[in-house]
């Protein structure tokens, strides 16, 4: 290492983070006539949770806090999650409860080399260390104790430097993640356009007529075990899972058999509920060898179709703007069975639903295989920060990096 290098190491500086922040919490009056933006703050650094405004005159809160650009806000009582952020400069006038306090940065911390700490396996690490109280969701951060958390952060330079490359593999990411989105609404309208064809041979059916619907089973997170029977929940639909699959991500044990529902390969198992519209009604075809658990918030349908095409379909158009006219929305969105038997699908020949099937599938590989590359260099900016953090890379070697 050069001397200037190892200058440069010995200035980063071991302190409580109250030598780089200060609080500067803004508190207002709740004003009936008023309505107000309310944002919350995502677990594990993901940023901020823009939910819908409220009416003063509606909420129980008397006090609001006020979100402004450009500041440190977390969760007091989601903090032990990573829920943390610094706001992005341009947004709008926000605001949350008194749970948000927020803080300003000294002159010595670049605030967006802090929105990269909030990231770190080590700063949630450190949050969960401070948290105090009686057990699980009723445990808080207070600002006093978040401001005692000691970190080694470097001087402004190197706060730069490092800024500037993890945010050059971020871009990279992002990047990849536009593609990939870009190709799956070319695959939706593609699917829209062969649906709505029509030709000889072609009928259209509620499901009700085209197949078999039923519910699955309950099952909690608490049941999982490393191996046994595969199990399907529906919140892995929008996670896990593309069109179809032929393995499952989690397993209950073997004498839960008799007490689920099952779907069969070839069944098709639909989500029945999601947090938006969009994803309810989003499905898998079940293709692995054996039968699989489903839980009692999906729908398995049953069929003699050819499984992908029925998967296709719930991700088309036609799907998403009949689904819209049976979606209720409260706490959650959900789909009855009732109003999911309703839904009209286009049933071609069986030739032509393996065509459409396959048109969506290899474009589905193309989405896989840049998701592929996209966690790869997720992974690959988790070691690199890391090594930046803990100065085992140097930041000189960083710029170097090919990634």
């Amino acid at each position: 290492m050069s001397d200037a290098a190892a200058a440069v190491q010995q200035e980063w500086v071991l302190a409580p983070l109250s030598r780089f922040l200060k609080p500067n919490v803004e508190v207002v009056d709740v004003d009936p006539d008023r309505t107000y933006p309310i944002v919350g703050v995502l677990n594990r650094g993901r940023g901020l949770l823009f939910r819908a405004p409220v009416a003063g005159s509606s909420t129980a809160y008397k006090k609001l806090n006020r979100i402004g650009p450009g500041v440190l806000v977390y969760s007091r009582l989601k903090a032990f999650e990573g829920a943390i952020t610094v706001t992005p400069d341009g947004m709008p006038e926000s605001f949350a409860s008194q749970e948000f306090p927020t803080f300003v940065f000294g002159a010595d911390m670049d605030p967006d080399f802090f929105r990269i700490l909030t990231t770190t396996r080590s700063m949630w690490d450190a949050l969960q260390g401070a948290s105090k109280g009686m057990g699980g969701r009723r445990e808080r951060v207070k600002p006093s104790d978040f401001l005692n958390i000691v970190m080694a952060i470097p001087p402004l330079p190197v706060q730069r430097r490092i800024v500037e490359v993890i945010r050059a593999m971020d871009e990279q990411v992002a990047a990849l993640e536009v593609e990939s989105d870009s190709l799956l609404r070319v695959r939706n309208a593609v699917l829209g356009d062969m649906l709505s064809r029509g030709g000889e041979g072609w009928v259209s059916a509620p499901l009700s007529e085209a197949g078999m619907l039923s519910r699955g089973r309950r099952f909690v997170k608490s049941d999982y075990v490393e191996s046994g029977l595969g199990c399907i929940h529906y919140g892995q639909i929008y996670t896990d899972y593309g069109a179809s699959a032929t393995r499952t991500v989690t397993y209950l044990p073997e004498s839960f058999r008799d007490s689920m529902r099952l779907a069969q390969p070839g069944d098709v198992v639909v989500a029945g509920t999601s947090e938006n519209v969009e994803d309810v009604g989003k499905a898998v075809a079940w293709l692995g060898d054996d039968d699989v658990a489903v839980h009692d918030d999906c729908f398995i349908f049953r069929h003699d179709l050819d499984p992908k095409f029925v998967s296709y379909f719930f991700a088309s158009p036609l799907f998403q703007h009949q689904k819209r006219q049976f979606t209720s929305v409260t706490k959650v969105v959900r789909i009855s069975a009732a109003n999911l038997k309703k839904i009209v699908m286009p049933v071609p020949p069986r030739d032509e639903q393996e065509r459409i099937s396959g048109a969506a599938g290899a474009v589905d590989a193309q989405v896989a295989a840049l998701r592929a590359e996209a966690e790869r260099l997720r992974q690959a900016r988790v070691g690199v920060l890391s090594g930046l953090l803990n100065r085992t890379i140097d930041i000189k070697s960083a710029e170097l990096l090919e990634v």
